[in-house]
């Protein structure tokens, strides 16, 4: 049976690239969407960082309690969704080991 590797602690934090303003002239929806996903990309490395690394590990609470620890706010369950997306462990489009 395997033993799951204990959670990182604290990784040490890494400067950032500068913000750079959004593209004008969009649709609303895009800039949503936008923001969706790069909360939802947040997440995940939040989550994988402490130790989820499958997800039926990450129910929602678990998403949203992860987002009050890293300081956003709670998602809504289409980004919750989106979370375990990107933390799934179908890997269909690698090629097999020999």
């Amino acid at each position: 049976m395997a033993v799951a590797a204990p959670p990182l602690q604290e990784l040490p934090s890494f400067p950032t690239l500068p913000k750079k303003r959004m593209p004008a002239g969009r649709p609303r929806e895009w800039y949503e969407s936008h923001n969706r996903r790069l909360k939802a990309m947040r997440l995940a490395i939040a989550l994988l960082n402490s130790g989820v690394y499958r997800p039926e590990q990450a129910s929602n609470r678990k998403i949203r309690s992860t987002a009050a620890r890293i300081g956003v706010h709670p998602p809504s369950d289409i980004t919750c969704r989106m979370v375990r997306s990107l933390i799934r462990t179908d890997h269909t489009d690698r090629p097999a080991r020999s």
